[in-house]
């Protein structure tokens, strides 16, 4: 591993992490860090201000050591099939089925430390999009329970509603007027799992949700669908009649009904949004950039006959693209979702290496490394902040199945953008894969990173329901991950 090897002393591992162990091992790109004051110093220093975060999320949990952290001296029985090939960045390898990200990896940040104590999808997950394990613990069941925490999306349509965060506006057209969005599925299983919405701080922070047509590579919003009967002058019409009967019950208003008046103006907002309806009208891009980010039908495995699920593998390459129209629209946080819960996924209990090898691999190496270019092209990567996760890894020992298990103790996952260090590699595992033997990340960590990349103090609380405040995040920003 090229880089600088920094050995921290105890006082600035507590700093860090609370914790009197271990060392950092940091491989650093070219603008390098240069010495230990720079990175304590950062966590004051002003910033960029940070366009938009787009979160996209693979889930299933994709094999750390079949991706980004191979393993290639370890036992058979570790360290697969696959081989690890060079990148753009000298020092790191990565998997040999991943040779678009290795062009762009000196732009490219890898935590190869993360872990945290989930063994099952549903509360890995939660963890994951909220940076804090569910109040139910490590669970996966078939039954519904509120979501308790928010996830980052909402939190920061909270602070912008509350006046304590100004997103940036987007340049020479109007706000879209959606604050947070999800694509092209929520997160659910057999039930919709407690993850991507507004949990304490309540429904109006849920994420605006777009789905996808698979066999028409096309995306729409449930939430804007209206008859082709009722043109937006009879709903014009429509509510400048409910406003005059408002204006006469004025003394009826409460809290409530203001509340319902917020929902009411932002739905209306949104039907007139002819931004809004542009960045999702998809086929405005061209042609040779949609299939840049992946367009074409992939080989289905043996028995794999469902066309619903071929169609849903064409859209995850067109979802990072229109990710990529809504941050240019204004949405400062975009949700994407690499595969349903059902199907097809990154969940490899059997079959590990033909699965990555054929269906995982190629089509995430193709969309990530295009959106990361895209966003570069246009001016737009040092204000955006690309985080590509899955909810853990996978067991190093290979299964009777030829498959690996979940494996939340070290995982790898991956930062772009937002002025992130090029080429950096922040912890390591150890010669398994199977822990992290240098700083340990944890999701609240990565929280609280977001939070501070846009400007927001991660320690700064918001109330709940009933009035009882909650820190936004409880972990540490990686300060050291950015210039």
């Amino acid at each position: 591993m090229s880089g600088l090897n920094l050995q921290n002393n105890l006082e600035r591992r507590r700093w860090l992490q609370n914790v009197a162990a271990g060392g950092l091992s940091l491989g650093l790109g070219p603008r390098g860090l240069a010495d230990l004051g720079t990175a304590r110093a950062a966590v004051d220093a002003p910033r960029t201000p940070l366009r938009a975060c787009v979160f996209v999320y693979y889930y299933g949990g994709p094999s750390h050591l079949d991706s980004y952290d191979l393993k290639p001296d370890a036992p058979s029985t570790v360290r697969g099939e696959f081989q690890p090939i060079a990148t753009s960045q000298p020092g790191i390898q990565i998997c040999e089925h991943l040779p678009q990200m290795a062009k762009v990896m000196h732009k490219v940040a890898l935590i190869r430390s993360m872990h945290h104590t989930n063994r099952l999808h549903d509360s890995a997950g939660t963890e994951t999009f909220t940076g804090r394990q569910s109040p139910q613990g490590d669970r996966e069941e078939f039954a519904p329970i509120p979501q308790h925490d928010p996830c980052h999306g909402a939190v920061l349509n909270y602070l912008r509603e509350r006046g304590r965060f100004t997103p940036v506006p987007p340049t020479g057209q109007p706000h879209c007027g959606v604050w947070h969005a999800s694509l092209p599925w929520l997160f659910h299983n057999v039930v919709t799992v407690p993850c991507q919405g507004g949990g304490y701080l309540g429904p109006r922070f849920e994420p605006f949700t777009i789905a996808g047509d698979a066999s028409k590579l096309v995306y729409r919003s449930d939430m804007l669908a209206r008859p082709d009967t009722l043109p937006l002058d009879r709903i014009a019409q429509r509510r400048e009649l409910i406003e005059q009967v408002e204006s006469r019950a004025a003394s009826l208003t409460s809290t409530q009904t203001k509340q319902l008046q917020q929902f009411v103006d932002q739905a209306y907002g949104l039907l007139e949004s002819k931004t809004l309806q542009s960045a999702l009208d998809i086929t405005q891009e061209d042609v040779r950039l949609r299939e840049r980010y992946g367009m074409s039908a992939e080989p289905k495995r043996d028995g794999d006959h469902s066309a619903a699920l071929a169609g849903g593998r064409e859209l995850r390459g067109q979802n990072l693209l229109l990710a990529r129209r809504l941050v240019e629209a204004g949405v400062p946080f975009v949700n994407v979702q690499d595969f349903r819960q059902q199907g097809q996924n990154w969940d490899s209990h059997r079959d590990n290496f033909d699965q990555h090898r054929r269906f995982l691999l190629p089509p995430t190496d193709q969309s990530l490394s295009a959106l990361i270019e895209d966003l570069d092209d246009r001016g737009l990567l040092d204000s955006t902040l690309v985080v590509a996760l899955g909810e853990f890894g996978r067991t190093p020992q290979i299964n009777g199945n030829a498959g690996r298990d979940h494996w939340p103790d070290c995982y790898t996952i991956l930062l772009a953008g937002g002025d992130v260090r090029g080429g950096a590699v922040l912890g390591s595992s150890d010669r398994i894969g199977a822990y992290p033997e240098t700083d340990p990340v944890t999701p609240a960590d990565l929280a609280a990173t977001i939070y501070w990349r846009f400007g927001i103090d991660p320690q700064q609380t918001v109330p709940d329901q009933t009035g009882r405040p909650h820190r936004l995040a409880d972990g540490r920003p990686l300060t050291e991950l950015f210039s």
